[in-house]
């Protein structure tokens, strides 16, 4: 994927990404017994399964509501979202959260400054913690993967963020990502996109083989 190719915004490339992750997710999670739920995340500290999920069913249903009252998406305003789902079953989750990603994504693609975007890459790299936790297969991978590092590679570009170029084990082309007119010479990655998500995510990536140059880990991370 070409710099050139990231100019143009795809308004619909989000809803797209939120909708293969629902399909695959959500039967995944009805399939699923109770006490998985109650889990704790390694990549969100002093949440579990369930408190991932209910922080992705608010976040989106604020989307699709258009609740942006001050201070949304803030710590305090997550923990405040969880704490309203506490005592719904799960199951009340799971239709919120299967709702939420079923609809936001028009309401995404119809901001015309894209300033929503990055909440569906969130959305996704959430539902890969989710997987993680759960010992499941496609953590930060899966279908929808291609969107992903599509949506990855806009969102780097549009906050400025360090250029890298990545050559993925599992991907064809290579993957341009961050601001293309700095000055700074480009980092260079080599490994699979999942390591890849795994950094740009701030999520451990300990055990993984790959090889970055001219950057630390830890400047790749969005969410720093």
């Amino acid at each position: 994927m070409t710099a050139a190719a990231n100019d143009v915004r795809d308004p619909r490339l989000p809803g797209r990404l939120l909708t293969l992750e629902r399909d695959a997710l959500i039967p995944l999670l009805r399939s699923r017994p109770d006490a998985d739920f109650a889990l704790p995340t390694a990549a969100c500290p002093g949440w579990t399964v369930r408190d991932v999920l209910a922080h992705c069913s608010s976040a989106l249903m604020r989307v699709v509501e258009g609740r942006f009252e001050a201070g949304v998406f803030s710590p305090e305003s997550n923990d405040r979202d969880i704490a309203e789902r506490a005592e719904w079953p799960t199951a009340r989750v799971l239709d919120e959260l299967e709702s939420g990603m079923t609809d936001a994504g028009k309401v995404i693609a119809g901001r015309p400054d894209g300033a929503l975007d990055g909440l569906a890459l969130g959305e996704w790299v959430h539902a890969g913690d989710v997987r993680d936790t759960l010992g499941e297969s496609g953590a930060y991978a899966g279908a929808a993967l291609p969107h992903a590092l599509a949506l990855l590679a806009r969102v780097t570009r549009e906050r400025g963020h360090l250029r890298l170029h990545a050559d993925l084990d599992d991907v064809d082309e290579p993957l341009q990502l961050g601001e293309p007119s700095g000055t700074r010479t480009p980092a260079r990655f080599i490994g699979d996109a999942a390591t890849l998500v795994r950094l740009y995510s701030g999520r451990s990536a300990d055990h993984a083989s790959y090889e970055l140059v001219g950057a630390e880990a830890g400047e790749l991370n969005l969410y720093r």
